[in-house]
Parts: C-alpha cells; structure tokens; sequence
C-alpha cells in the first residue's frame, strides 16, 4: 500500500495543476461573463465621439441642403421680381 501511495503521489502532483487552473477558470467565468455584459451595455468614449461626429455631419449635411435650396428660392424670387442681377 505504501508503494502505491509513493508511487501515485508524482501522478498527483503533476495533475494539481491542471485541476487549479479548472478551479481557477470556473470560480472567475462569471465575474468575466458580468465584465462583458457591462462592457456591451455602456458607450465607450470613442463610441461616443464617433457617433457624435457621425450625427453633426448628418445635420451638416441637411443644413447644407436646406441653405442651398433656400438659396435657389431667393433667385428664383429676384429674378420674377425682374431683378438683372441676382446672383
């Protein structure tokens, strides 16, 4: 019995460590799983500036429009009021 046991024990000490890190692994999965959930539902700064950005050149780009047509509608009056210059 005790050259079974001397003769296990290197097996079991080889095998320790395999078995720690599974304890390891299982004990941290769910505060990983909470970090990643946080991570999905909040905004990062740099999603922030780029959705930022990405929104005032969408209201650039309306504004943009609006003013030109608003523009042609101003001609447009000059010259059927009988205006030469109305550039």
């Amino acid at each position: 019995m005790k050259k079974l046991v001397l003769l296990a024990t290197p097996f079991l000490l080889l095998a320790l460590p395999a078995c720690v890190r599974t304890v390891a692994s299982v004990v941290t999965a769910p505060v990983r799983a909470g970090a990643q959930v946080v991570d999905w539902s909040t905004t990062s700064q740099s999603e922030a500036d780029r959705n930022y950005g990405r929104k005032m050149r969408k209201q650039e780009a309306r504004e943009g429009k609006e003013r030109k047509k608003a523009d042609q509608e101003r001609r447009k009056q000059c010259r059927e009021a009988g205006y030469d210059n109305c550039g």
